[in-house]
């Protein structure tokens, strides 16, 4: 009478289980993910080279072309005065020897755009590559230089630039709000809620054993 029934529930047990102990895996896998981004972020930057790395830190000396400045995405930030609606403020960086990068030097809001600096600088920050557009990320206004995704190439073309880089460097420098742009603080990390979907599924698997005992009793006192 209970064969079926136990059959049953130790298959979803079995599941329930080794989802949980793959949890764990990804869990200890992510830490690790996580330690190397905490290392790179506490390391100085290197000089950009021709084939950086995904999220490596570089640094990089050029020209920055206020003139061909873009906007791209849309954020609110709570400033000093209330909630303020800015973006991500993309300046190409003329470079001797190379083609133009385009960096990302931080959120503005909108409205007049801050004054940049003029000659030679030196920007550090991180290496974001070309990302594809979702679903549901709006459409780019290159007459009026708005972009919602990092595409270097059709961010560059609507600049007039013939070639740039074909990756983004996005500025790293101090949280200041009274000072704009807003550089980034830190690396991007991924989420990591793997500790709580293992936990999730060993919850279940208790949960199923308790109620296959309450209910094998009550059939065998039946």
């Amino acid at each position: 009478m209970l064969i079926l029934p136990s059959l049953i529930a130790l298959l979803m047990l079995a599941t329930l289980l080794a989802l949980g102990t793959w949890q764990i895996y990804r869990l200890h896998w992510k830490e690790g993910i996580l330690r190397q981004v905490a290392q790179a972020e506490a390391a100085p930057p290197v000089p950009l080279g021709p084939h950086p790395t995904s999220f490596q830190k570089v640094s990089v000396t050029g020209r920055l072309r206020p003139d061909l400045a873009a906007s791209f995405g849309a954020e609110v930030r709570d400033m000093p005065g209330g909630p303020v609606l800015g973006t991500q403020l993309i300046v190409p960086l003329e470079r001797a020897g190379a083609d133009p990068v385009l960096v990302d030097l931080g959120w503005v809001p909108n409205g007049p755009r801050p004054t940049l600096p003029s000659g030679t600088v030196t920007i550090a920050g991180y290496v974001r590559q070309p990302e594809k557009p979702g679903l549901f990320t709006p459409s780019p206004d290159p007459a009026r230089r708005e972009f919602y995704a990092l595409q270097p190439g059709v961010i560059g073309r609507a600049l007039g630039l013939a070639k740039v880089a074909p990756f983004t460097l996005i500025a790293m420098g101090p949280d200041d709000p009274a000072h704009v742009p807003v550089p980034a603080q830190e690396l991007p990390r991924p989420p990591n809620n793997h500790l709580q979907y293992a936990l999730t599924w060993y919850g279940l698997a208790g949960v199923l054993v308790v109620m296959f005992v309450a209910r094998a009793r009550k059939a065998l006192q039946e």
